[in-house]
């Protein structure tokens, strides 16, 4: 089924079981701020995050942990409506020049930030010219590119005055492309666009790191932050349309050990967790409190190319042949996954169908191919025995269970005993950033159901390619793709940039991603996008 291509909601009903999975919520169901309805419910409810945000920053967040707090607390100037779709946001309208590469958004004058103040467009400018500073260190100032001046800028090789981000005044923001990109709503609702408030930022650059100096637009405020142990967020009075939150109060709980975290839903402290302990899973699909939905993304092993043995094609062709993918999902995941033989998902839809499905698997398992290529990859290196390896990991129960039937797999069909090794999210990210490892767990996320999105993790500039890995033709026919105004044109384009990526091989795809959550029916109007994690704008206590 591929209906859901597009992000859409799933409504949870207190009376009913799971009903509309995969669409059938009505973004036109209204919610009311007031709470009529709900009586002396108190409108709290408890999420868990699993692992502390690295960083609730627009400008340094690239985790999935540190967006979802992010997504509650901060607006754009498109943000999205319950089905997933962008809509105007902190603007309250836009004009799009002829030729498509300069929008003029003109701002709410009741965008307000948590302090009560203003939003400005100046506040826009700041924040985005803050991601593209060569001294802030963004690792997704490169999602910025499309902007004119703003690579030059970002790699300084020009000045941020030739960047095309204006405020012409308080509430007109002026912003002129490299060429017109039908896909850049879709952009601006990533955080990285988010405005930060001028003023708190340079009174204090740390301003994002506690609660008590955080300032934000969204339809939550920070509270509080208790590092290691929970992020409070509580319902932002100042948001302009605060009418349609219902929530006073999120907790999102920091509980990293899966059967902890499962305990702690079945004794009611947490209302919603995800990524379920596998072994209960087979069970809990008919519980009513189950949820499963797609999520557009990929869970790979990532090859650092610059270290012995993955120095050499070969040796990584091997690995990723000899991993039994449908085995893994099926005895070990539990959790609906796809096996995956490429790095883009199912669910982008082109002209020709599903991107995946007209592209098709670049390889598969195959142990007696896999032994041949590791063989020979290291004849070709002169290796009488492999290098050691090291496959890392970042904590995680389920990480764990995967990493230890890789480790197998990878015994039983090669010979190569690998070792594994595990850190928390945090000093993980640091780790692989800094290249220092052989063989690591990632997943990637688009930011919306593009090709683009998923491929642009593997340019040779993208900070978020931690492999070493450097393509001089996969990164001309990326730059080609994003100024092709044909689609057929472009889709071949990007067809042709995965074929390099999956033939050299810098990492090994292992699933795409499917979510499963428990969340306590006694919530209703939880929305769950296809990439990102629910959704709590629109969310109430009924019971």
């Amino acid at each position: 089924m591929k209906k859901w291509l597009l992000p859409m909601s799933v409504m949870l009903a207190a009376s009913t079981a799971l009903t509309g999975c995969y669409g059938g919520g009505s973004a036109e169901e209204e919610t009311s701020g007031d709470n009529a309805d709900s009586g002396d419910i108190k409108q709290e409810i408890v999420v868990n995050a699993m692992s502390e945000p690295p960083a609730i920053d627009p400008a340094l967040a690239t985790d999935t942990t540190s967006g979802w707090v992010l997504d509650h607390i901060f607006e754009g100037l498109y943000t999205r409506d319950q089905e997933g779709n962008p809509v105007l946001g902190v603007a309250e309208d836009v004009a799009v020049s002829e030729d498509g590469t300069t929008y003029t958004f003109t701002l709410r004058e009741d965008a307000k930030w948590s302090d009560g103040s203003q939003v400005t467009a100046s506040d826009f400018e700041y924040a985005w010219k803050r991601v593209l500073n060569p001294d802030t260190g963004s690792s997704f100032a490169f999602y910025m590119y499309y902007i004119k001046g703003a690579e030059d800028y970002n790699k300084g090789n020009g000045s941020v005055e030739d960047v095309g981000i204006t405020a012409v005044d308080d509430t007109t923001f002026e912003v002129q492309l490299n060429s017109p990109l039908g896909y850049f709503d879709s952009l601006l609702t990533l955080w990285t666009f988010y405005p930060v408030q001028q003023a708190a930022a340079e009174e204090n650059e740390n301003w994002a790191a506690e609660a008590d100096t955080f300032v934000s637009n969204g339809p939550f405020e920070m509270a509080e932050w208790n590092h290691d142990s929970n992020v409070v967020i509580e319902k932002n009075d100042d948001y302009y349309d605060k009418d349609v939150v219902n929530l006073d109060k999120v907790t999102f709980e920091l509980v990293n050990e899966a059967t902890t975290y499962y305990q702690m839903f079945k004794t009611e402290e947490l209302d919603l967790v995800m990524t379920l302990p596998t072994d209960v899973i087979a069970s809990e699909r008919e519980n009513e409190e189950y949820v499963e939905v797609p999520y557009y993304g990929t869970y790979m092993y990532m090859f650092n190319v610059e270290q012995e043995p993955f120095t050499n094609a070969k040796v990584r062709q091997a690995f990723a042949m000899s991993v039994d993918r449908e085995s893994l999902t099926e005895n070990v995941t539990l959790g609906g996954e796809t096996p995956a033989y490429a790095m883009v998902p199912d669910g982008a839809e082109t002209p020709e169908g599903d991107f995946r499905e007209v592209g098709g698997d670049y390889f598969k398992e195959n142990a007696e191919e896999a032994k041949k290529l590791l063989e020979e990859g290291m004849a070709e290196e002169g290796w009488s025995e492999l290098p050691e390896v090291t496959l890392m990991y970042n904590t995680s129960e389920n990480h764990k269970k995967i990493a230890e039937a890789v480790q197998e797999m990878v015994s039983n069909n090669l010979g190569v005993d690998i070792k594994l090794a595990n850190q928390e999210w945090g000093t993980y990210l640091d780790t692989t950033k800094q290249g220092n490892f052989q063989m690591a767990r990632m997943g990637w996320i688009g930011i919306f159901v593009d090709p683009v999105v998923n491929l642009d993790y593997y340019l040779g500039d993208s900070p978020n390619n931690r492999t070493g890995w450097v393509n001089e033709e996969f990164d001309s026919i990326m730059a080609e793709s994003k100024v092709e105004q044909d689609n057929d044109k472009r889709y071949e384009l990007l067809h042709q940039a995965e074929e390099i990526l999956m033939t050299d091989m810098p990492f090994m795809p292992v699933y795409f991603y499917k979510n499963n959550y428990l969340v306590s029916t006694d919530f209703e109007d939880v929305v769950y996008y296809v990439n990102r994690y629910p959704h709590l704008k629109w969310a109430e206590k009924t019971n």
